[in-house]
């Protein structure tokens, strides 16, 4: 089978972690090679996310390289053996990758966690919300827009299909910033208040009234894994998102959402906070 050309983030990330278990014994790769049947440009190209490989495969290597976490290792076989096709998969070739696999990495997380200061998160717009964000886009990407406000409020199916557990820490100005004008934000934040009442779903808020904190003006996604060390955070940037999964960045973004939980308000307190606000459209 020819290599993968564009991995997704969890291909890739399967693959990172083949090379972290590799080099954290000092195993080299011409050795691996030999040790699970294969040529040294396979092991690159699983390294890289570009090929798969097989469960058998996959323990041998961990058995060579010494790794005996047993539920790392179920969470990395689980990986090799999802060859399933998605609803995602129908937007590719239609949209960036790096959007594409935002959907993958919410399908497979374990539970979600999302810090913004300056919009709502996808998850929880509105339809007429979300095109108001996508107005904004570049003259190049504004042919996508539609596209994209479709793929958006079909990743909302998520509370439906794979319900679990949502945190959504959102600053004061995110809840103040008018996309659309101020009828669709106060649809918007009506939409906040019913989302807030889902099973699992936790909507905090930070008002202007809390000081300067660690974090504050970025926008973090948090997705837990199976086990800790399968972690990933997606980080919005102006070249599209970005995700994140070294294990000293995870602890620093994981501190982030700590200080967050600590200063924000409790859900019953944000609730009130946003039928506050809802009075100003009486």
């Amino acid at each position: 089978m020819p290599p993968r050309l564009s991995p997704t983030v969890r291909q890739q990330r399967l693959g990172i972690e083949l090379r972290r278990m590799r080099e954290r014994v000092g195993v080299t790769p011409k050795s691996l090679a030999a040790t699970i049947g294969t040529d040294l440009p396979k092991i690159s190209q699983m390294e890289n996310g570009k090929s798969g490989i097989s469960a058998e495969r996959l323990r041998i290597w961990a058995g060579t390289c010494g790794c005996e976490d047993g539920p790392y290792l179920d969470a990395l076989l689980a990986m090799t053996q999802d060859r399933r096709k998605y609803w995602w998969d129908g937007y590719r070739g239609r949209l960036p990758n790096g959007i594409i696999d935002i959907a993958e990495m919410e399908h497979h997380a374990a539970s979600l966690s999302i810090l913004n200061s300056t919009f709502i998160p996808g998850l929880l717009q509105t339809p007429a919300y979300a095109a108001a964000v996508f107005e904004r886009l570049p003259p190049q990407y504004r042919q996508e827009a539609d596209v994209r406000k479709a793929f958006r409020i079909r990743r909302q199916q998520i509370f439906v299909d794979h319900p679990k557990p949502y945190s959504a820490f959102l600053h004061e100005s995110a809840l103040r910033m008018q996309f659309g004008g101020p009828d669709v934000l106060r649809d918007q934040l009506l939409s906040l208040l019913e989302n807030s009442e889902r099973p699992g779903v936790e909507i905090r808020v930070i008002p202007f009234s809390v000081p300067t904190y660690t974090g504050s003006g970025e926008s973090l996604y948090l997705a837990r894994g199976p086990v800790a060390e399968l972690d990933t955070v997606q980080i919005d940037l102006s070249h599209g998102p970005t995700f994140v999964h070294t294990q000293a960045e995870l602890a620093s973004y994981r501190r982030i959402k700590e200080e967050t939980a600590r200063i924000a308000l409790g859900t019953d307190e944000s609730r009130e906070f946003i039928r506050s606000l809802l009075k100003d459209f009486a």
